[in-house]
């Protein structure tokens, strides 16, 4: 299949088929034409770049999958055709031990990410991580041709914690031309290393994937606003509250646009196997815009609680954060959880409270695919769709009522 008409049929549903896998026939599959490493398997688009590399009619295929995550297998990925390797890649020895035996990588998949207090730390863990992998794995990879790393929207922005506290920043829409911010941010470190290290292989290419917004499934993930935004619905449900917003004017009005977990991973495998991707850092958002006010009657529709509208002034100062809101709610939680037979799960790692109020209280970052497209990528989501898919999936898998 044509590389347009794959992304067309996915983006209109019309090619999503999982693969039936069985243990004991995977071995008779010697024939693989690539062969993938996804460091960060069990995050928000690990997870989809592992659901979607084994389908036959992934371009590039048929691929022979390695997962590298720091915890054991969960129970959410254990239907996934692939590899399953447990290992911390902040070590380095284990590392070199780990992943140096797997000769036969042809493409490197970097998808994870490690959270500090502090910006020197995350420049210094999260640098060190990829430098471990990419050490490991060139020397030893003879048939390695490409590495995609993933960043995000945060490099026109800056670090989380200093959104609204900096200036001068890059105006939206975001494109992939403008300079880095005079400030520390790991994800130039990760370019860096990036740059540095493929120079050490005759004929490496790279590509770089900026995302904003996630929507995926992960319940590991610790960028997954879905997460936050359905635990928060399910609690007011439970307490018999309205859905209040829990954000200002600002994010209620705000233009957004979100980035579908699957449409990154089909970005991140274009420019693994096509020309046109290659040695480019490229945006990727679905090519639509939404707005937290429409999306809001969804969600409460989606857990049957009552809606409500926004009604606050324009000064936010006595709003209340989602954070104070869900202070001492985890005895809710727990009892929701018992309650509803949910997978077992602490508020505080479901929550990502954090990443809900970046989304909920500042002006909306958009950034421009015009990038991606002039060089072949059209890929694309209907946000409101996907939104509905992902709050869905965690239904179905019960990590939400």
């Amino acid at each position: 299949m044509a590389m347009s008409n794959w992304l067309w049929a996915r983006a209109t549903g019309a090619s999503k088929q999982r693969v039936d896998y069985d243990e004991e026939d995977s071995h008779s599959l010697s024939e693989y034409q690539s062969v993938a490493l996804v460091v960060g398997v069990t995050g928000i688009v690990g997870n989809s770049l592992t659901e979607i590399l084994p389908i036959s009619d992934t371009p590039g295929g048929p691929w022979k999958v390695y997962g590298v995550a720091r915890r054991p297998r969960p129970s959410w990925n254990v239907d996934q055709p692939i590899h399953y390797i447990q290992c911390d890649v902040t070590d380095p020895d284990q590392t070199r031990d780990e992943l140096s035996k797997l000769t036969d990588v042809t493409h490197i998949f970097y998808v994870t990410w490690s959270s500090r207090p502090t910006e020197v730390e995350n420049c210094d863990v999260n640098g060190r991580m990829l430098k471990n992998v990419l050490d490991a794995v060139i020397p030893h990879a003879p048939n390695l041709q490409h590495v995609c790393l993933q960043t995000g929207r945060k490099h026109y922005a800056g670090p989380f914690k200093l959104w609204g506290k900096i200036s001068p920043v890059n105006e939206s829409p975001f494109h992939e031309e403008l300079p880095r911010l005079n400030l520390l941010n790991f994800y130039y470190t990760l370019e860096d290393v990036l740059m540095a290290e493929v120079k050490k292989k005759e004929g490496l290419t790279w590509s770089v994937h900026r995302p904003g917004p996630i929507f995926g499934f992960s319940p590991y993930s610790l960028i997954n606003v879905i997460n936050g935004l359905c635990v928060y619905a399910a609690i007011c449900k439970h307490e018999g509250k309205p859905l209040k917003f829990p954000g200002n004017r600002v994010g209620w009005e705000s233009y957004w646009s979100a980035s579908d977990a699957e449409l990154i991973a089909e970005q991140e495998i274009w420019a693994a196997v096509d020309p046109k991707g290659k040695n480019e850092s490229f945006n990727c958002s679905n090519g639509d815009v939404l707005r937290w006010k429409h999306m809001w009657k969804v969600l409460a529709d989606k857990f049957e609680v009552e809606y409500e509208e926004f009604e606050g002034g324009d000064d936010d100062v006595l709003i209340p954060s989602l954070e104070e809101t869900m202070r001492g709610k985890g005895k809710v939680w727990d009892e929701i959880v018992r309650e509803k037979g949910l997978v077992a799960t602490k508020l505080e790692d479901i929550g990502c409270w954090w990443l809900v109020e970046i989304q909920v209280r500042f002006e909306s970052c958009l950034d421009s695919m015009n990038k991606s497209k002039n060089h072949g990528f059209l890929g694309f989501r209907d946000s409101s769709k996907t939104f509905v898919s992902w709050i869905d999936k965690m239904k179905a898998y019960k990590y939400v009522p």
